[in-house]
């Protein structure tokens, strides 16, 4: 049997802009994320990489003093700002990203969601310029990246078939990634999961515990969020999606100890 044919199913880990904070605030320091990558390589297992970084992005466009516009809570992408948005998401980011990775011994090699057919994207439909929604489409690049040892960091920015590039919500682009490769799919922050009323985690959830706690106010803002884009993920992908710290990313995906909060998708009928 080749090491191919031995190896785990992959992991798909989702981070948000806020690790690329963190990469350039504490550039001499262990990275616990990309030491347990380096890790999980090492023993075999194969790791996708997908990024947004929205607040990277509206940092730049007020660099630039171009401002941004929201409509019924979600942020507008006119097409005249994409190559902005492409910039800094497919570019910047993702090239600090492939270049810290080579520090950890990775190699990372990075794309988009535009590259090698793996997906194509349909116009959001409430109307809010150049944002698309993924349909995953073929896995071959992946798979190819991933027979050469290789980890794709894969940037949320897609495409159309008639060439229009869209700016991705990263959420959709790791559901995406997700059901292309049929594997489990990881939400790291900068929070050790979902807490309940006493600041204790909750190792487990589904939707009617989390709606219940959202709806009592103990998962609130950012959190409520992630919760319910983590519910999300789950019910398209059928799999559990965990939220954690990627400091406890050694915990949660070699280890298995009980770290982070499991949102159980709720099943098809």
């Amino acid at each position: 049997m080749s090491n191919q044919a031995k190896r785990q199913a992959p992991v798909v880990l989702k981070i948000g802009g806020n690790f690329f904070n963190i990469l350039k605030s504490s550039a001499n320091a262990d990275n616990a994320l990309l030491t347990t990558i380096q890790s999980l390589q090492e023993k075999h297992r194969d790791v996708v990489i997908v990024h947004g970084g929205g607040e990277q992005v509206l940092a730049r466009l007020n660099d630039l003093g171009i401002k941004s516009v929201r409509k019924d809570g979600l942020r507008i992408t006119p097409d005249a700002h994409m190559p902005i948005v492409s910039g800094v998401l497919a570019g910047e980011l993702n090239k600090l990203l492939v270049a810290q990775c080579a520090i950890y011994n990775i190699n990372a090699v990075g794309i988009s969601l535009a590259d090698g057919n793996m997906a194509v994207c349909h116009e959001h439909p409430a109307n809010i310029g150049a944002v698309g929604v993924p349909t995953a489409k073929s896995a071959d690049l992946l798979k190819a990246l991933l027979q050469a040892n290789m980890v794709p960091v894969v940037a949320s920015i897609g495409r159309d078939d008639s060439g229009r590039l869209y700016n991705v919500n990263a959420d959709h682009g790791a559901i995406c990634i997700a059901k292309l490769l049929n594997t489990k799919l990881y939400f790291f922050a900068d929070v050790i999961g979902v807490l309940d009323e006493n600041k204790h985690l909750i190792p487990q959830l589904d939707k009617q515990q989390s709606t219940d706690l959202i709806s009592r106010g103990v998962i609130t803002d950012g959190m409520a969020v992630k919760v319910v884009a983590a519910q999300f993920a789950a019910n398209q992908i059928q799999q559990p999606v965990t939220i954690g710290s990627w400091n406890d990313a050694a915990k949660i995906l070699i280890s298995k100890e009980i770290c982070g909060t499991e949102i159980m998708p709720s099943i098809n009928i």
